[in-house]
Protein backbone atom coordinates (compact mmCIF):
# COMPACT_ATOMS: atom_id res chain seq x y z
CA UNK A 1 0.00 0.00 0.00
CA UNK A 2 1.51 3.22 -1.27
CA UNK A 3 1.54 6.43 1.61
CA UNK A 4 1.22 9.22 -0.26
CA UNK A 5 3.38 11.79 1.63
CA UNK A 6 1.64 14.95 0.68
CA UNK A 7 -1.30 14.48 2.70
CA UNK A 8 1.35 14.16 5.85
CA UNK A 9 3.05 17.47 5.07
CA UNK A 10 2.67 20.25 7.34
CA UNK A 11 0.54 22.79 5.74
CA UNK A 12 2.37 25.90 5.70
CA UNK A 13 1.02 28.82 7.63
CA UNK A 14 -0.08 31.63 6.01
CA UNK A 15 1.29 35.05 7.18
CA UNK A 16 -0.82 37.05 9.73
CA UNK A 17 -1.19 40.61 9.51
CA UNK A 18 -0.14 41.73 13.22
CA UNK A 19 0.01 45.80 13.14
CA UNK A 20 -0.80 47.44 15.76
CA UNK A 21 -0.49 51.21 15.54
CA UNK A 22 0.29 53.56 19.40
CA UNK A 23 -0.79 56.99 18.69
CA UNK A 24 0.18 59.83 21.04
CA UNK A 25 0.69 63.47 21.16
CA UNK A 26 2.80 65.94 22.85
CA UNK A 27 1.53 69.12 25.17
CA UNK A 28 0.40 71.92 24.02
CA UNK A 29 -1.75 70.39 21.29
CA UNK A 30 -5.10 72.62 20.17
CA UNK A 31 -8.43 71.61 19.31
CA UNK A 32 -8.03 71.69 15.83
CA UNK A 33 -5.57 68.69 16.08
CA UNK A 34 -7.10 66.84 18.88
CA UNK A 35 -10.06 66.37 16.79
CA UNK A 36 -8.05 64.57 13.71
CA UNK A 37 -6.56 62.55 16.19
CA UNK A 38 -9.73 61.66 17.50
CA UNK A 39 -10.91 60.96 13.33
CA UNK A 40 -8.16 58.62 12.58
CA UNK A 41 -8.23 56.64 16.05
CA UNK A 42 -11.96 55.94 14.66
CA UNK A 43 -10.58 55.34 11.29
CA UNK A 44 -8.03 52.63 12.50
CA UNK A 45 -9.26 49.90 15.09
CA UNK A 46 -5.66 48.83 15.50
CA UNK A 47 -4.60 52.12 16.80
CA UNK A 48 -3.43 52.13 20.75
CA UNK A 49 -4.22 55.69 22.06
CA UNK A 50 -1.82 56.68 25.06
CA UNK A 51 -1.13 59.40 27.31
CA UNK A 52 0.74 62.98 26.08
CA UNK A 53 4.18 62.42 25.78
CA UNK A 54 5.48 65.47 28.38
CA UNK A 55 8.76 66.31 26.78
CA UNK A 56 9.46 66.97 23.48
CA UNK A 57 13.38 65.72 23.31
CA UNK A 58 12.79 62.41 25.06
CA UNK A 59 11.73 60.92 21.75
CA UNK A 60 13.94 57.74 22.59
CA UNK A 61 11.45 56.76 24.97
CA UNK A 62 8.98 56.29 22.15
CA UNK A 63 10.31 52.66 21.01
CA UNK A 64 9.67 51.64 24.57
CA UNK A 65 6.25 52.95 25.02
CA UNK A 66 5.13 51.21 21.85
CA UNK A 67 7.28 48.03 23.60
CA UNK A 68 5.14 48.20 26.39
CA UNK A 69 1.64 48.70 24.52
CA UNK A 70 2.25 45.65 22.17
CA UNK A 71 2.76 48.09 19.28
CA UNK A 72 5.31 47.60 16.48
CA UNK A 73 4.21 50.89 14.47
CA UNK A 74 3.99 54.32 15.95
CA UNK A 75 2.06 58.02 15.18
CA UNK A 76 3.34 60.67 17.35
CA UNK A 77 1.91 64.30 16.66
CA UNK A 78 4.33 66.87 17.62
CA UNK A 79 2.74 70.26 18.47
CA UNK A 80 4.89 73.54 18.20
CA UNK A 81 3.93 76.65 20.02
CA UNK A 82 0.33 75.46 19.53
CA UNK A 83 0.11 76.60 16.21
CA UNK A 84 2.30 74.11 14.15
CA UNK A 85 1.91 70.33 13.97
CA UNK A 86 4.68 67.68 12.47
CA UNK A 87 3.75 64.06 12.52
CA UNK A 88 6.23 60.88 13.17
CA UNK A 89 5.29 57.92 11.46
CA UNK A 90 7.70 55.04 12.76
CA UNK A 91 8.08 51.68 12.55
CA UNK A 92 9.37 50.71 16.16
CA UNK A 93 11.50 49.65 17.76
CA UNK A 94 14.30 49.25 14.33
CA UNK A 95 12.44 52.16 11.94
CA UNK A 96 12.69 53.50 9.86
CA UNK A 97 10.81 56.66 10.67
CA UNK A 98 9.84 60.02 8.63
CA UNK A 99 9.07 63.77 10.21
CA UNK A 100 6.20 65.52 8.50
CA UNK A 101 4.90 69.30 8.50
CA UNK A 102 0.67 68.73 8.38
CA UNK A 103 -0.86 71.70 6.84
CA UNK A 104 -4.51 72.45 5.86
CA UNK A 105 -6.11 70.03 8.65
CA UNK A 106 -9.95 69.63 7.96
CA UNK A 107 -11.72 67.34 10.32
CA UNK A 108 -14.86 65.27 9.96
CA UNK A 109 -17.02 67.32 12.10
CA UNK A 110 -15.91 70.83 10.38
CA UNK A 111 -16.20 69.40 6.28
CA UNK A 112 -19.92 67.94 7.49
CA UNK A 113 -19.69 65.38 4.62
CA UNK A 114 -22.62 63.46 3.57
CA UNK A 115 -20.51 60.38 3.24
CA UNK A 116 -20.47 57.56 6.11
CA UNK A 117 -19.04 54.59 6.99
CA UNK A 118 -19.02 51.80 9.68
CA UNK A 119 -16.89 52.46 12.54
CA UNK A 120 -14.40 49.71 12.87
CA UNK A 121 -14.53 48.72 9.35
CA UNK A 122 -11.66 47.83 7.44
CA UNK A 123 -10.66 50.55 4.45
CA UNK A 124 -8.95 49.90 0.87
CA UNK A 125 -5.53 51.93 0.72
CA UNK A 126 -5.00 53.57 -2.78
CA UNK A 127 -1.75 55.20 -3.53
CA UNK A 128 -1.31 57.39 -6.83
CA UNK A 129 1.58 56.10 -9.32
CA UNK A 130 3.64 59.03 -7.94
CA UNK A 131 5.01 56.91 -4.94
CA UNK A 132 6.63 54.42 -7.00
CA UNK A 133 8.80 57.30 -9.18
CA UNK A 134 11.26 58.68 -6.42
CA UNK A 135 12.88 56.30 -3.41
CA UNK A 136 11.55 58.55 -0.55
CA UNK A 137 7.85 57.55 -2.17
CA UNK A 138 8.31 53.64 -2.18
CA UNK A 139 9.51 53.69 1.34
CA UNK A 140 7.12 55.78 2.48
CA UNK A 141 4.26 54.11 0.81
CA UNK A 142 5.51 50.94 2.43
CA UNK A 143 5.26 52.42 6.16
CA UNK A 144 1.91 53.93 5.37
CA UNK A 145 1.19 50.99 3.83
CA UNK A 146 1.98 49.11 7.52
CA UNK A 147 0.48 52.14 9.44
CA UNK A 148 -3.35 52.50 7.79
CA UNK A 149 -3.72 49.28 6.58
CA UNK A 150 -6.21 47.39 9.11
CA UNK A 151 -5.18 43.73 9.90
CA UNK A 152 -8.56 41.56 9.50
CA UNK A 153 -7.44 39.98 12.98
CA UNK A 154 -7.62 43.33 14.63
CA UNK A 155 -9.75 43.21 17.98
CA UNK A 156 -12.07 46.16 16.87
CA UNK A 157 -12.18 45.42 13.53
CA UNK A 158 -15.07 44.63 11.63
CA UNK A 159 -15.20 42.75 8.34
CA UNK A 160 -16.73 45.19 6.20
CA UNK A 161 -15.46 46.92 3.59
CA UNK A 162 -17.34 50.47 2.42
CA UNK A 163 -14.38 53.06 2.34
CA UNK A 164 -11.07 54.03 1.04
CA UNK A 165 -8.31 55.79 2.05
CA UNK A 166 -6.43 57.76 -1.05
CA UNK A 167 -2.78 58.98 -0.94
CA UNK A 168 -1.73 61.46 -3.42
CA UNK A 169 1.36 63.61 -4.15
CA UNK A 170 1.13 66.95 -4.99
CA UNK A 171 4.02 69.53 -5.39
CA UNK A 172 6.12 67.01 -3.24
CA UNK A 173 3.20 66.52 -0.28
CA UNK A 174 1.12 64.08 0.38
CA UNK A 175 -2.98 64.84 0.12
CA UNK A 176 -5.02 62.27 2.38
CA UNK A 177 -8.40 62.00 1.69
CA UNK A 178 -11.14 59.67 2.73
CA UNK A 179 -14.14 58.53 0.60
CA UNK A 180 -16.89 56.29 1.50
CA UNK A 181 -18.12 53.70 -1.23
CA UNK A 182 -21.10 53.85 -2.15
CA UNK A 183 -22.88 50.32 -4.71
CA UNK A 184 -26.15 52.43 -5.22
CA UNK A 185 -27.04 55.05 -6.40
CA UNK A 186 -29.01 57.29 -3.73
CA UNK A 187 -31.73 58.95 -5.95
CA UNK A 188 -32.54 55.75 -7.38
CA UNK A 189 -32.34 52.77 -4.36
CA UNK A 190 -33.85 50.63 -6.57
CA UNK A 191 -31.89 51.04 -9.86
CA UNK A 192 -29.02 48.93 -11.28
CA UNK A 193 -26.06 49.07 -9.03
CA UNK A 194 -23.49 52.00 -9.83
CA UNK A 195 -20.08 52.54 -7.33
CA UNK A 196 -19.54 55.87 -6.89
CA UNK A 197 -17.32 57.54 -3.90
CA UNK A 198 -18.54 59.91 -1.74
CA UNK A 199 -15.81 61.88 0.99
CA UNK A 200 -16.23 61.53 4.31
CA UNK A 201 -13.35 63.37 5.77
CA UNK A 202 -10.65 64.08 7.63
CA UNK A 203 -8.44 65.87 4.98
CA UNK A 204 -4.88 67.00 5.37
CA UNK A 205 -1.56 67.62 3.22
CA UNK A 206 1.69 66.36 4.92
CA UNK A 207 4.87 67.85 3.73
CA UNK A 208 7.82 64.98 4.25
CA UNK A 209 10.71 66.88 5.85
CA UNK A 210 13.29 63.96 6.77
CA UNK A 211 13.42 59.80 6.82
CA UNK A 212 15.58 58.62 9.70
CA UNK A 213 17.07 54.81 9.27
CA UNK A 214 15.98 54.32 13.08
CA UNK A 215 12.85 55.02 14.98
CA UNK A 216 12.97 58.68 15.86
CA UNK A 217 16.78 58.72 15.36
CA UNK A 218 19.51 57.57 13.26
CA UNK A 219 21.12 58.90 10.13
CA UNK A 220 19.52 60.62 7.34
CA UNK A 221 18.23 58.72 4.33
CA UNK A 222 16.07 61.34 2.87
CA UNK A 223 15.95 65.26 3.33
CA UNK A 224 13.46 67.47 1.79
CA UNK A 225 15.70 70.47 0.44
CA UNK A 226 12.58 72.63 -0.70
CA UNK A 227 10.42 72.38 2.76
CA UNK A 228 10.76 75.66 4.97
CA UNK A 229 9.91 75.53 8.15
CA UNK A 230 6.50 77.56 9.08
CA UNK A 231 8.31 79.97 11.48
CA UNK A 232 10.82 81.28 8.83
CA UNK A 233 7.56 81.74 6.56
CA UNK A 234 5.85 84.16 9.22
CA UNK A 235 9.59 85.79 9.81
CA UNK A 236 9.46 86.42 6.23
CA UNK A 237 6.00 87.72 6.31
CA UNK A 238 6.65 90.35 9.26
CA UNK A 239 9.88 91.49 7.49
CA UNK A 240 8.24 91.91 4.38
CA UNK A 241 5.52 93.78 6.53
CA UNK A 242 8.37 96.06 8.25
CA UNK A 243 9.81 97.14 5.01
CA UNK A 244 6.20 98.38 3.71
CA UNK A 245 6.43 100.41 6.93
CA UNK A 246 9.90 101.40 6.59
CA UNK A 247 9.26 102.61 2.96
CA UNK A 248 5.65 104.33 3.69
CA UNK A 249 7.86 106.12 7.11
CA UNK A 250 10.62 107.60 4.63
CA UNK A 251 8.18 108.71 1.73
CA UNK A 252 6.68 110.59 4.45
CA UNK A 253 10.16 112.24 6.01
CA UNK A 254 10.87 112.99 2.46
CA UNK A 255 7.26 114.77 2.13
CA UNK A 256 7.39 117.24 5.49
CA UNK A 257 11.80 117.61 5.07
CA UNK A 258 9.98 119.29 1.10
CA UNK A 259 7.09 120.89 3.17
CA UNK A 260 9.63 122.32 5.65
CA UNK A 261 11.53 123.75 2.69
CA UNK A 262 9.11 125.65 0.50
CA UNK A 263 7.73 127.45 3.82
CA UNK A 264 11.39 128.42 4.30
CA UNK A 265 11.66 129.25 0.63
CA UNK A 266 14.60 127.16 -0.12
CA UNK A 267 12.71 124.77 -2.80
CA UNK A 268 14.21 125.31 -5.94
CA UNK A 269 10.84 124.06 -7.52
CA UNK A 270 9.10 127.00 -5.68
CA UNK A 271 6.97 129.05 -7.89
CA UNK A 272 8.73 132.08 -7.29
CA UNK A 273 12.19 130.81 -8.56
CA UNK A 274 11.15 128.96 -11.48
CA UNK A 275 9.27 131.89 -12.70
CA UNK A 276 11.40 134.64 -11.11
Amino acid sequence: MEVDHHENAPTAKKPRNKQRVLMLSSRGINHRMRHLMNDLEALLPHVKKDAKLDSKNHLHLLPELADLNNCNNTLYFEARRHEDLYLWAAKTPNGPSIKMHVQNIHTMDELKMTGNCLKGSRGILSFAKEFDETEWGRLTKELFTHIFGVPPQARKAKPFIDHILTFSILDNKIWFRNFQIVEKDPLQPNGPPQTSLVEIGPRFVLTPIRIFEGAFNGATVYSNPEFVTPTAVRSALRREKGEKYGHRKHAQAERNLRKDRRQLGEDELAVSKVFA
